[in-house]
């Protein structure tokens, strides 16, 4: 499944510092506004304890982790909406991906010139919704233009695309994002056909120094609107990150025990990114791999097995599907089985986080 997060946010607030940290994919890095033309993409391993633990059990030929995508694009100034910077270009690279993470300056330092003088995280993100509001608004406008002639037709649908859309412009209107509008389920299918950006679920990734990593008054302003918008907040220092990609595993654990951590920070900012888009793991495990697969938060059984291969969900006849919490229970999947913890799922089973599954099919 390929599925990415588009991270933005204005110039020099981190964006890039932590995407090399993220990735390692060494995006370029500087001091000043555009460092970043062409978005830089990379693909990451999801940090998930529950492959290891399977891995330990069953010792595989091979271990392979789930996955996502991060695309680091340019930093947006105000007035990107309207061709500012390189706003134009920018926008059209966030409009191809499927959720946000925004990354917002929450540390002081007089060496690295923020684009607008001073610190204040709430009017970043003002800045950063506002430009992101005004381009779906611009879109809103050109689409409703080609509804309204279209609505004498007397279908049906264009008429509640039309009328819906209506509504979605003026809560634009207001300066709020689409996300924030409360939709129904069928409003939702309608929202989907806008393709707006501000309709994408948005994880605020919090940059602080290696004083603040529990926290300061910027992260608190944060944390405030991103609660207010039901969206996702994850606290990082990219300095820290960005040494902690040098270093060995071994020499990684050392260095977060010195700063009372149990994780990296990127760490939770992957795992947030990759629960903001609904997304869980299910894991096969046999003696070549244990591997962990992604699909959506509701995924039916054949539809799992079809992120595997489409023709193991083209002839699904059965899945056999132990629990994670079953196999590290009883010690292994055989024993898991023979105490009767290993069920037989049909066509209409809904995947659970953590499943253990091996597809029965035939094509």
């Amino acid at each position: 499944m390929s599925l990415n997060c588009g991270i933005v946010g204005l110039p020099n607030v981190g964006k890039s510092t932590i995407f090399n940290a993220i990735t390692r994919a060494g995006a370029q890095s500087a001091n000043y506004p555009f460092c970043t033309i062409e978005p830089n993409v990379g693909r990451v391993d999801v940090p998930d304890p529950r492959l290891d633990k399977l891995a330990e059990i069953v010792k595989p030929a091979k271990v392979t982790p789930a996955s996502m995508e991060f695309v680091d694009i340019a930093g947006l100034v105000e007035g990107a909406s309207k061709g500012e910077g390189l706003g134009n270009k920018f926008l059209s690279h966030i409009r191809e991906t499927d959720a946000i993470v925004h990354v917002v300056r929450c540390f002081d330092e007089e060496n690295i010139v923020h684009v607008r003088g001073k610190i204040s995280p709430a009017d970043d993100i003002r800045i950063i919704n506002l430009e992101l509001i005004l381009a779906d608004l611009e879109s809103m406008e050109k689409q409703l233009d080609k509804l309204e002639k279209k609505v004498k037709s007397g279908d049906k649908k264009i008429k509640e695309n039309y009328e819906f859309g209506k509504k979605v412009v003026s809560h634009l209107e207001d300066e709020k994002p689409v996300r924030t509008l409360g939709t129904t389920e069928e409003e939702e299918k309608l929202l989907n056909e806008f393709h707006l950006i501000t309709s994408r679920p948005v994880l605020y990734v919090m940059n602080v120094d290696e004083s603040s990593i529990k926290g300061n008054s910027y992260t608190e302003e944060v944390n405030k609107i991103s609660s207010a918008e039901s969206a996702g907040a994850v606290m990082v220092c990219g300095k820290i990150e960005e040494e902690l990609a040098g270093l060995s595993l071994e020499e990684q654990k050392e260095y977060l025990e010195t700063l009372g951590l149990e994780e990296p920070g990127l760490n939770r900012m992957i795992r947030a990114s990759y629960s903001l888009l609904n997304l869980i793991t299910f894991f096969t495990a046999g003696e070549e791999e244990v591997r962990a697969w992604t699909v959506m938060k509701g995924s039916l059984a054949p539809q799992a097995a079809g992120t595997i291969h489409t023709d193991i969900e083209r002839g699904f006849i059965r899945a056999e599907v132990t629990s994670y919490e079953d196999v590290i229970s009883f010690g292994n999947l055989n024993s898991a089985k023979e105490a009767g913890k290993m069920r037989l799922e049909g066509k209409e089973y809904v995947i659970a986080d953590g499943d253990v599954c091996y597809f029965r099919f035939n094509v």
